[in-house]
């Protein structure tokens, strides 16, 4: 995905993955984020959820690993990002449990030309949405990457 091979409009879909015991617990080590939501059991099932649910971070993670996998093993696609640039407008837009299985759903809407940068040709910016297994959007944002 060379910044010259982008165009406003082109879309990908990324493989699926599920959401395992394992991330959450997980997850919640490494970020330290112990709410009640992600690790009581107990209290979720009394909740409108019903049950636990996964961290917002740990969805938001999940579906850049899957982008940048979507990318291939460090080919020819992947040694053109130079960085991810950022996220702006993320929502988790619904709930995400343990055993859905979730994908990603790009849409370039933006690119935006850097001659100043000496590493990237410019920024693409995407339209992201995270779709579970049912259809239902969890989590949508804009992601930015420089590109070469």
């Amino acid at each position: 995905m060379s910044f010259a091979d982008t165009e406003v409009g082109d879309s990908r879909r990324t493989a699926g993955r599920t959401i395992t015991e394992a991330d959450l617990v997980n997850f919640a080590g490494v970020s330290g984020d112990f709410n009640h939501l992600h690790t009581d059991a107990e209290r979720m099932q009394e909740s409108g959820y019903g049950e636990r649910i996964a961290h917002g971070a740990l969805v938001f993670s999940i579906a850049t690993g899957l982008l940048w996998q979507e990318r291939g093993d460090g080919g020819d696609s992947s040694s053109d990002v130079v960085a991810f640039y950022g996220v702006d407008r993320l929502r988790f837009r619904g709930p995400t449990f343990v055993g859905d299985t979730v994908h990603v759903e790009t849409e370039v809407v933006e690119l935006e030309e850097r001659p100043d940068h000496p590493e990237a040709a410019g920024v693409v910016r995407e339209e992201a949405e995270v779709v579970d297994q049912d259809g239902s959007v969890v989590l949508s944002c804009e992601l930015l990457a420089l590109v070469r």
